[in-house]
């Protein structure tokens, strides 16, 4: 049987309890045979323990593993049913609407339901979401993901309170976020170093996006760049102060303010406010 390897940041989830909590926050359907049913995307299957439930409950299942060993292990337990397709490689570099081109029961998963590596969770938000300036042209219907906890708390977090960052603004700019639940260390074999958590992001799109997605991009980016600072002093590079604090009282915002404390919908009025 395969053992976890601290390569690819391994850690298989064995509780019942979250792996319900998992699929439940999918919200999956089989469908009745149309093509109605969800097709589900998960990344780093592992054992395939979250991978049988998913089979149960999706019409169809995309299950991308970059360790070969896995792989075989996989194909041995649950290659033989219909719904499943499993594919060895690296998810950030695999195109996968050309692998799945000739595929048709398996093309375009609707939903991402994945237990995924932390190490580069960054990326594979990325990937899954896109950025501030190219959001993801085929955006999926719904996320779930389990998450290093301290990531699901700044991926979740509300304007104002410590945990919102830019990570927030970028990633609430392109989606609705939140916690499902936490999932302790002992959860897991081998127990990481950390808590986890479940998050559920349903991509949308804001009723007022920005203007000019690479400007409030920019923007994100100075003015989270030293936290303790008034944002006025964070975008001095781009705006004078006396600008900038005339900007913020039209937008009835204190000038004290600091980049925490505004919303993502703010950021966009502030962007879109914005002219150099």
């Amino acid at each position: 049987m395969p053992q976890p390897r601290k390569q690819f940041a391994q850690h298989w989830l064995r509780s019942e309890k979250a792996l319900s909590r998992i699929v439940s926050a999918a919200d999956l359907s089989k469908g009745s045979g149309d093509g109605s049913g969800d097709r589900v995307l998960e990344i780093g299957p592992g054992m395939g323990v979250l991978t049988r439930q998913l089979l149960s409950q999706a019409a169809a299942v995309v299950s991308v593993e970059i360790d070969r060993d896995l792989c075989e292990f996989l194909t041995k337990k649950l290659g033989a049913i219909e719904n499943f397709l499993l594919l060895q490689g690296d998810f950030l570099t695999l195109d996968l609407d050309a692998v799945l081109a000739s595929l048709p029961a398996f093309q375009h998963p609707n939903k991402v339901v994945a237990n995924i590596p932390y190490n580069i969770t960054g990326p594979i938000l990325e990937k899954l979401l896109g950025t501030i300036d190219h959001p993801a042209a085929k955006p999926f219907d719904r996320i779930v993901l389990l998450v290093q906890k301290e990531v699901a708390q700044r991926l979740c977090a509300r304007s104002g309170s410590k945990q919102f960052g830019a990570l927030s603004v970028r990633v609430q700019y392109l989606a609705e976020c939140e916690f499902i639940c936490d999932v302790p260390a002992g959860a897991f074999h081998p127990p990481p170093k950390v808590d986890s958590a479940v998050v559920r992001l349903k991509p949308r799109s804001l009723a007022v996006p920005a203007a000019d997605p690479q400007q409030l991009e920019t923007l994100v980016k100075l003015g989270f760049a030293s936290k303790r600072k008034m944002l006025r002093n964070n975008l001095q590079s781009v705006m004078e102060r006396d600008q900038l604090t005339e900007l913020l009282e039209r937008l009835a915002i204190n000038p004290q303010v600091r980049a925490e404390d505004l919303s993502v919908e703010q950021w966009v009025e502030l962007s879109n406010r914005f002219h150099p």
